[in-house]
């Protein structure tokens, strides 16, 4: 379970801005045009929120597309912990298009920053268990691998980034399949090497995971006492990941039952943006 890292994302990070100026900006920014095309401008954003910053690429990104001419000068880096009124960057450049690229640019900064902070906080919560913290697929569409990468600069780790590099046997494809054993064979078949996940919901159905030779046996919610008869049933054989019901009181507890991943949806899927201002000076 590799994670993102910043230099396999350049294709990704320019189609998400050009996808993402051309939804804003459309035909063109015609309050924009209220200003003259000759005038320069300085801006300058701050953090209202305390946040682990997450997304400069994406600013640059947006600014380079939209005017080359637009100095980006970052006060701080991804991963890094800032605090309310802190200065996160300062722009130089055309008027137009630093208030045209504003929202986009912004956009980004406060939604990937938002789930480094998250990642953070969560990782803070576990720190000297030496479980690791996963993602999931409940990310924003369009911007799993951005999500994923901002996961990674809070101190979490990245699941499967899709369908496509990892199986997860779940409930209803047990069912489909005939059961555990016949998924798992199935699966071998299919793409040898590609790692075999399977979900399970009893010490029974652990067990016939780990006789089916599953990579990574998921515990989908259950109690303390079985997870840690998991791991000891276990002893190994298999990487364990618990899943389901994972909050702020009972994250520690489970990372104590000595499972190898805790995968919690809540990372990327209901985050709170960091609040970001951006004051312009001409």
């Amino acid at each position: 379970m590799p994670n993102l890292l910043l230099t396999e994302l350049r294709a990704e990070i320019e189609a998400n801005v050009r996808r993402s100026l051309r939804e804003d900006i459309g035909s063109g920014d015609i309050t924009a045009q209220l200003i003259p095309e000759s005038r320069l401008a300085n801006a300058t954003v701050i953090t209202r929120d305390h946040a682990v910053i997450c997304g400069t690429a994406w600013v640059d990104e947006v600014f380079h597309q939209l005017d080359a001419r637009v100095a980006v000068h970052w006060q701080v880096q991804d991963g890094q912990q800032v605090t309310p009124n802190q200065a996160l960057f300062h722009l130089e450049g055309p008027a137009r298009a630093l208030l045209s690229g504003e929202r986009t640019a912004l956009n980004f900064l406060q939604t990937l920053s938002a789930v480094a902070t998250r990642c953070q906080h969560y990782a803070n919560l576990v720190q000297g268990t030496g479980v690791k913290l996963l993602d999931t697929r409940k990310t924003l569409p369009g911007l799993r691998l951005a999500q994923k990468y901002a996961v990674t600069q809070g101190g979490c780790h990245n699941h499967r980034i899709g369908l496509f590099d990892a199986f997860l046997i779940k409930e209803n494809h047990i069912a489909a399949c005939g059961g555990i054993a016949a998924a798992v064979t199935a699966a071998r078949g299919i793409a040898p090497g590609k790692p075999v996940e399977v979900e399970v919901e009893s010490l029974e159905e652990l067990q016939q995971a780990l006789t089916a030779g599953a990579d990574i046996i998921m515990l989908d919610e259950l109690s303390l006492d079985d997870m840690r008869q998991a791991v000891a049933i276990t002893a190994g054989r298999a990487k364990l990941e618990a899943s389901g019901g994972i909050n702020d009181s009972t994250l520690r507890g489970i990372a104590e039952t000595g499972v190898d991943y805790i995968s919690i949806g809540t990372l990327t899927k209901d985050v709170k943006a960091v609040d970001l201002s951006m004051r312009l000076s001409l």
